[in-house]
């Protein structure tokens, strides 16, 4: 299987964000995105994930972290569909329960080249430091939307909110590397459509 790696850039008026992964990394993680909570969470993802992940994003947070956070998922999704290439020889699905403490999450992901988001989080606060919660979803929208993966991310239990988050993006970490793994017994696209 070639290298897994890819390099996305987005600018708009609003972000200048660059992506670069490698699905068969070691975790390492280099995060400035101007939201010390989201970098917190995204070393999650790459270290749960063993992908090697560098972020840089460069938003309007004067007005709002909306679109930073956004489009840093739009630009990871990007970036995964694009390093992930036809999806030949992968496992396709990735799944895992998370505890921390008194919280306990599940994440279940399809690379199936449909994207859709199912997401069941309810949080005991609205902020979690200055981190508007309302926008992990926004973060995951854009991430489905663009890997083109169905996803779904549960909370099953749980009552401090930086917790419930982190045990999310942890359960997504490894549900995403279980999903990109290469099959040993695999052979071609796993899909009988032939096609992903």
């Amino acid at each position: 299987m070639s290298a897994r790696i890819a390099t996305v850039k987005r600018d708009t008026l609003e972000t200048r964000i660059q992506v670069s992964v490698n699905l068969d990394g070691s975790g390492s993680a280099r995060l400035s995105s101007g939201l010390p909570f989201l970098d917190h969470m995204l070393d999650q993802i790459a270290r749960h994930g063993l992908i090697d992940l560098a972020i840089d994003a460069q938003g309007d947070l004067h007005i709002d972290a909306h679109h930073t956070v956004e489009d840093i998922g739009i630009t990871l999704g990007q970036a995964v569909r694009q390093a992930l290439g036809d999806k030949a020889g992968i496992r396709r699905y990735g799944h895992a329960y998370v505890p921390l403490d008194e919280a306990l999450s599940r994440v279940v992901l399809d690379c199936s080249g449909r994207p859709g988001l199912e997401y069941t989080l309810e949080f005991p606060r609205a902020r979690i430091g200055d981190f508007d919660v309302d926008l992990l979803r926004e973060f995951f929208q854009g991430f489905v939307n663009h890997a083109l993966v169905t996803l779904h991310i549960d909370n099953l239990r749980g009552r401090n909110a930086h917790h419930i988050a982190e045990t999310v993006f942890k359960a997504f970490g490894r549900a995403l590397r279980m999903a990109v793994e290469p099959d040993p017994r695999a052979v071609g696209i796993p899909s009988t459509k032939g096609s992903l």
